[in-house]
């Protein structure tokens, strides 16, 4: 058979769904190759994979017996002013192309010494700006072991929503610490749920750098122990530890301040994450705060989000 690929998104990021189907057809015998209306011709079946649901569809006709779309992109609506996750507009890979290795010669410049994958799937929060308790269940649990996607990598991106949820946390934790690979949790960890075993393991992680979050305002009693701990524990800079800030969701703007000033002051770096940033009309205070936050050599010489907004405007 003759497959195609389309990575909607672009190819800015690998695209794991489709590097598991590239594997599983070439182990079959079947020709696959990306999709170009041009160059291609007719496929078999051509499948399209899409993780944003701000990205485009593909604009071009294809040339196929069967198209198979697939992906939150295609799954994701907007209803009322809210994204919401319908399942049933999504394709779940089936067991024997979900557990297979990845074929990472389709991104050979990103893969480059790169593992990606996952080790649970799921999130026990249900977070109303996240989709992974609808697509995954809320409930965190164990897929897979590292050896289905790593095999002597340098570099480990894990994809996992919530690893510290998940029942066998302390085994996938020495997992990733066996391999003496660097490890990347790009969906951050839950600094929720840590505790002073947790923190022991993961600084025995190779890492260059974690990712937490504070999302919801009201956590704050809960959170900033756990910040204090782990930053004990660790012994680590904020050049190694970063917190996702999520904005112009529910939080005012002197709430976002609060946190960005307060994660600062216990050493950590925070990350402005805006909420639907195509729809922020209104709301530049927002994109500066993001701009000033992010551009970690300003915000560590302009002390103020005042500061940063008089000088923007000379």
């Amino acid at each position: 058979m003759k497959i195609g690929l389309i990575d909607v998104d672009s190819h800015n990021y690998p695209n794991l769904p489709l590097m598991k189907l590239s594997a599983w057809h070439k182990a079959k015998g079947d020709n696959v190759e990306w999709y170009s209306p041009i160059t291609s011709g007719y496929c078999d079946i051509v499948y399209m994979s899409k993780v944003f649901s701000f990205s485009p569809d593909y604009p071009y006709s294809i040339n196929a017996d069967k198209i198979v779309r697939g992906g939150s992109g295609y799954a994701i609506k907007l209803v009322d002013g809210v994204e919401v996750y319908d399942k049933s507009a999504d394709i779940d890979l089936p067991d024997g192309v979900e557990h297979i290795y990845p074929d990472y010669s389709l991104y050979p410049e990103m893969t480059k010494d790169t593992a990606y994958g996952f080790l649970t799937r799921g999130c026990p929060r249900g977070c109303n700006f996240c989709h992974v308790a609808s697509k995954e269940g809320q409930c965190s649990v164990k897929v897979a072991d590292l050896s289905k996607f790593w095999r002597g990598q340098k570099n480990i991106v894990l994809c996992d929503p919530n690893i510290l949820a998940c029942s066998e946390w302390k085994n996938l934790l020495q997992q990733l610490i066996d391999s003496k690979a660097y490890i990347d949790v790009n969906q951050g960890l839950d600094i929720r749920l840590m505790t002073v075993e947790k923190a022991e393991m993961i600084r025995k992680l190779k890492v260059k750098a974690v990712h937490f979050a504070w999302n919801r305002y009201e956590d704050k009693d809960i959170i900033l122990p756990k910040f204090q701990m782990f930053k004990e524990v660790t012994g680590w800079g904020y050049r190694k530890m970063s917190v996702f800030v999520l904005v112009n969701f529910d939080t005012t703007f002197e709430q976002d301040l609060e946190r960005v000033y307060t994660l600062r002051d216990i050493g950590y770096n925070p990350y402005v994450m805006i909420y639907d940033k195509e729809h922020t009309t209104g709301r530049d205070d927002v994109r500066k705060l993001q701009r000033w936050v992010n551009n970690r050599r300003i915000f560590r010489t302009v002390n103020t989000f005042e500061e940063y907004r008089t000088g923007e405007l000379r």
